[in-house]
């Protein structure tokens, strides 16, 4: 019996066909002869004979023991039949036509089948075509989870021979993930080869890594380079409202899968039945873990599933249970993390065939500059491009408007109907001004290569671009951490020189600066104090890093005080830093008010030339600091994005560098999570603390 084979109630559907035969009996023998003999009227033989003398008849038929017979304005009337010798002649004077039927009796059978079982047989076929039809939306209501309406079926989606086309070609910046897979290929092309030395294929591929980074569209290319069925779920497809349901799709997926062997079978996001189990019954989910057993059976259970190859996609690796992972199971993890330069660079001109584009566009100067990014994210830029080219009336994109679709995705939109008062934009010149400063008068510091001014959607009113010339960077060093920390604060201390008062605006840069400082202290064992100690766990590596201290309180008070005076002290030194180059602080400020974005070879030269002021055409009054004033009500100056590159610059030196996934560190997130890449992660510290890099949240 099949698994979603359910057993009709046959006593409903006896009576209900029982009562439709009774109503054909009655239809047959009562309702349907009075009904035709109402439409003929009943007379006697004389006024038969009457009428045929008037010449008042049309048509007559004789039969065995009745006449039928109608009138010339078509009323049909019968009489019974009388031995009369002359009622031929009387017709045929009459002008009537007249005829005798020879009448054939009828086979009772088919009397009986012609008059009930056929139309029995229409009603049934009607009725099984309506409670089919009601089956299927009642079970696509509920999800195909209904108790009698495909309970217990998979419902995977199944794509026989690859019919979307994908390609490993199609797959770029992924080269070490496509040489794992391609071994699958080649078993599922030609297991004897393996088979021959003895060897087995791994049972299960997980694929690991940030959002983003195509570990769906990688398993779709193994299933395209081996040209087998692929059948493909969620993992949240498992969980269902009703016990054991969850269990049976397993059985039916793998079932499935059996049937068309060799193929591969995919779940993606298979955390969601996959978690490790509890000790306990109580709080515990008992239908998710009944899945996840039956999960485990089918995988390694007394049946060999050759042929069948499974891949599962999560960016929670942590959260699977153990017994799901070990050996016999998921035999390898892959891990498909953030594209480096080269990733980015093939990435890029994979998504770039799509659209028209320009040909002299430098695929390696926006790589740099898109630093951090997942290869999802590379491909919406690249559409970005396309439409910014749509809306200027151009029919292919230019290298600009890819520089400009990485700020879109990085910053937002540019916000053209957002006016800041004078004071606002002023300040908010000197505050990103003071961040590009800090880092241009610092070594080991990525170069500056845009600051604007130009309010965003995601709430940033400036932010400066930094990139780095030597492509992927993977460690930093406590020197460059400690500088990156000067850097965010640079903003703030330009306010103070300048204004000797401080603004909302440099609320991420604080953010960021306070979490680096913490990284360093608790993850990254650059403490003197506390040497190489781990005070702080990371979990969800790929999901944003959530950490958790792991110490006693007075630790963390003693952490506590140690993050403040290495923020302090950075603090001091872009002070001092700026205050040393206060003519060159204003020259630069100046100019950024009037031009509202400048690139980075414009900063340096104005930098490393003469000082040279117009002067600001405005009352540049210093607030009090005690009066607050820098805006009043609006004290929320987002001032920029705060370059400090982004958000994600830190390098988690501690954390093997390795972390390609992360390769610029967010600064923010203190955690080494993306390696000071090309600009910073995200150039702009985006106010929302969102992606930009120096940015800081203008929490108006």
């Amino acid at each position: 019996m099949s698994m979603n084979e359910v057993k009709k109630p046959k006593l409903p559907l006896a009576v209900y066909y029982l009562v439709i035969l009774l109503a054909m009996i009655v239809i047959n023998t009562m309702v349907l002869p009075r009904l035709s003999s109402s439409q003929i009227k009943n007379v006697d033989y004389s006024t038969f004979i009457q009428m045929t003398n008037d010449k008042q008849i049309d048509q007559v038929d004789i039969d065995s023991n009745q006449i039928t017979f109608t009138d010339k304005s078509g009323n049909k009337y019968t009489t019974g039949l009388v031995n009369d010798q002359g009622l031929t002649d009387r017709l045929y004077q009459s002008g009537a036509k007249f005829s005798g039927q020879i009448r054939t009796q009828t086979s009772p059978v088919m009397s009986f089948l012609l008059s009930f079982i056929l139309p029995l047989m229409i009603f049934w076929v009607i009725g099984e075509l309506l409670s089919r039809r009601m089956m299927d939306r009642m079970g696509g209501a509920l999800g195909g989870n209904s108790l009698s309406f495909g309970m217990g079926k998979s419902n995977a989606k199944i794509y026989v021979k690859s019919s979307d086309g994908i390609r490993f070609d199609d797959v770029a910046g992924e080269e070490e993930a496509k040489e794992n897979l391609q071994e699958i290929v080649e078993y599922l092309h030609d297991p004897h080869k393996y088979t021959a030395i003895g060897a087995k294929m791994p049972k299960g591929i997980l694929l690991v890594g940030p959002p983003g980074t195509g570990k769906t569209m990688l398993a779709k290319a193994v299933a395209g380079e081996a040209n087998v069925p692929f059948f493909s779920m969620s993992g949240s497809e498992f969980v269902e409202m009703f016990v054991g349901m969850g269990a049976s799709k397993v059985r039916d997926l793998f079932r499935q899968a059996k049937e068309k062997a060799p193929c591969i079978v995919f779940i993606d996001e298979i955390d969601a039945i996959g978690k490790k189990r509890e000790g306990g019954n109580f709080g515990g989910n008992d239908e998710r873990e009944q899945t996840l057993n039956q999960l485990l059976t089918e995988m390694d259970g007394f049946e060999d599933n050759l042929g069948v190859v499974i891949l599962a996609a999560t960016n929670r690796p942590e959260a699977l249970d153990p017994a799901l992972t070990r050996p016999g199971r998921f035999d390898r993890r892959v891990p498909v993390e953030l594209p480096d330069l080269q990733g980015r660079i093939d990435i890029l001109k994979v998504h770039a065939k799509k659209v028209k584009i320009g040909d002299n566009v430098d695929f390696d100067k926006v790589a740099r500059m898109a630093a951090g990014a997942s290869g999802a994210e590379l491909a919406n830029m690249v559409n970005e491009a396309a439409l910014r080219a749509v809306r200027a009336g151009r029919s292919f994109a230019t290298e600009e408007d890819l520089e400009e679709s990485i700020e879109v995705v990085i910053a937002g939109y540019q916000k053209k109907n957002a006016i800041l008062s004078d004071k606002e934009k002023l300040i908010v010149s000197y505050h990103e001004i003071g961040h590009a400063l800090v880092a241009a008068l610092q070594s080991h510091s990525a170069p500056v290569t845009k600051i604007t001014i130009v309010p965003r959607t995601s709430g940033a009113l400036g932010y400066t671009m930094q990139v780095e010339d030597e492509g992927n960077h993977y460690l930093m060093s406590r020197e460059e951490m400690e500088n990156q920390i000067a850097t965010l604060t640079g903003g703030r201390a330009a306010e103070e020189i300048e204004f000797h008062s401080v603004t909302t605006g440099a609320s991420n840069d604080i953010e960021k600066a306070t979490k680096l400082a913490r990284a360093m202290i608790t993850r990254y064992g650059m403490s003197d104090e506390f040497g190489m100690v781990a005070m702080e766990t990371v979990t969800n590596q790929y999901l944003g890093g959530d950490t958790s201290l792991a110490c006693s309180p007075e630790t963390q008070a003693l952490i506590d005080h140690r993050v403040v005076e290495l923020v302090r002290k950075q603090h001091d030194k872009a002070r001092k830093l700026i205050a040393d180059n206060k003519a060159k602080l204003d020259e630069l400020a100046e100019y950024l008010y009037f031009r509202e974005t400048i690139t980075g070879e414009e900063f340096m030269q104005i930098l490393n030339a003469p000082v040279k002021r117009r002067g600001i055409p405005m009352a540049k009054e210093p607030t009090d600091a005690g009066e607050d004033s820098v805006d009043g009500a609006k004290e929320s100056v987002d001032v920029g994005e705060d370059s400090v590159d982004g958000a994600k610059e830190s390098v988690d030196a501690g954390e093997d560098s390795v972390e390609r996934a992360k390769e610029s560190v967010d600064a923010g997130e203190d955690s080494v999570e993306r390696a000071k890449e090309p600009v910073d992660t995200k150039e702009s510290v985006d106010m929302d603390g969102k992606t930009s890099s120096t940015s800081d949240e203008e929490e108006v």
